[in-house]
């Protein structure tokens, strides 16, 4: 009986704060890039789809990643593997912001995609280990964190972008908060002994498949909410010009308005996933950001968009936690395997998902395309009633 009163606690030490400062680096790199994709493809001229081939190019590295990360991890430990993902993602940043040629902006946000996402995975596995029961805790708000910096980020380039700096200038918060952090909190890191007893357990290769039909649809409905997250990310401004009639540099601000939304859930999500059941509050999520996307999408007046944008971030927040949660579940609580599967599936979700809808753009209209977003909520659903039969 006490067993089960007992609560469990999050403590946050040292380490804790580190791997959440992590993820926040990551975010600048990853929102940054995102609200900088209208703002460069007007300087390339070109069309929707061949932007969207710059979230392609993220996903493809991504993939990569998935692929490295257990020989990465086994190889180098988590530790050194994490710094190493930080390295290169901060070299793909830089040469996005050093040149707008077409070939090398592509492989800028591919081979920032692809070591952003060996450094976030790496940093996670280890987060929930260095937890314990609190994992999933943990991995709530080290996003919110991430969510949060991302939220300061995209405002930073709306504004900067607007200055007589430029866009590109604003992608230098990427590096300059690497260098800080590894200057203040380099030689931080959770006991080695947790390092060293999950390397003797990670695969040497990841499967996205395997593990049961419940271990595949769990990777199902996260491919399902990156693709949700990153059509966001990647478009929502561009439709948010379209349908208001603002400029491309305060379009960017929407963005803000939807990672805004996103670290308010997040942080309010780590204190809901203790308190209700997981699927419920997922199948909640889901509804709230299909009821945000409706507001926005069919709103034409700036400050009605604002908020359709901020309610879908806020449904949002908790799609990806839960989601990576499930997974963890299904594969048996085996954090490297479920860290190993999830970029598969969040590569080939941020591979199809916003190219799918910006050459819909191009055939349609965005405002058509974005109707792609509640056929994604309603296959997430189906997948989670389907995961949540009992056999």
């Amino acid at each position: 009986m006490s067993t089960v009163s007992t609560p469990i606690r999050l403590v946050r030490d040292r380490p804790t704060w580190l791997i959440y400062l992590l993820l926040g680096t990551f975010a600048t790199f990853l929102y940054g890039l995102s609200a900088a994709l209208p703002l460069l493809r007007a300087d390339q001229h070109t069309t929707a789809t061949v932007a969207g081939l710059h979230g392609t190019a993220m996903a493809v590295g991504t993939i990569g990643a998935g692929l490295v990360l257990p020989l990465l991890t086994r190889l180098l430990g988590r530790r050194a593997t994490s710094w190493l993902g930080l390295a290169g993602m901060n070299a793909g940043v830089l040469l996005v912001l050093a040149t707008s040629a077409l070939p090398l902006t592509l492989l800028g946000y591919g081979v920032a995609g692809g070591f952003g996402s060996v450094m976030l995975y790496a940093a996670m596995a280890e987060l929930s280990d260095h937890h314990g029961p609190a994992g999933p805790a943990a991995l709530s708000e080290a996003n919110a964190v991430g969510v949060l910096v991302g939220m300061v980020a995209t405002f930073a380039l709306s504004q900067v972008a607007q200055s007589a700096l430029g866009w590109r200038a604003a992608l230098l918060l990427t590096p300059a908060a690497s260098v800080v952090l590894a200057l203040t909190l380099g030689r931080t890191w959770p006991a080695p002994r947790e390092a060293a007893a999950t390397r003797a357990e990670a695969p040497l290769v990841p499967s996205a498949g395997g593990g049961g039909w419940r271990f595949q649809l769990a990777g199902a409905v996260l491919f399902c909410c990156v693709a949700l997250e990153f059509s966001f990310n990647l478009w929502a401004a561009d439709l948010f010009a379209f349908r208001t009639g603002v400029t491309a540099a305060v379009a960017a601000t929407g963005l803000t308005a939807f990672v805004s939304g996103m670290a308010a859930g997040r942080f309010a999500g780590a204190q809901l996933a203790l308190r209700l059941p997981a699927a419920p509050l997922f199948a909640g999520a889901l509804g709230l950001t299909a009821l945000g996307w409706l507001l926005f999408w069919t709103s034409t007046v700036p400050v009605l968009s604002y908020a359709g944008l901020a309610l879908s971030g806020l449904g949002a927040s908790l799609h990806f936690p839960l989601a990576l949660s499930a997974l963890i579940v299904a594969s048996g609580d085996r954090a490297d395997r479920a860290a190993a599967a999830s970029p598969v599936w969040a590569g080939a979700a941020m591979a199809i998902g916003p190219l799918l809808l910006g050459a819909l753009a191009d055939g349609y209209g965005t405002g058509t395309a974005f109707l792609l977003v509640p056929v994604v909520i309603g296959l997430a659903v189906a997948g989670l009633i389907m995961s949540s039969r009992r056999t």
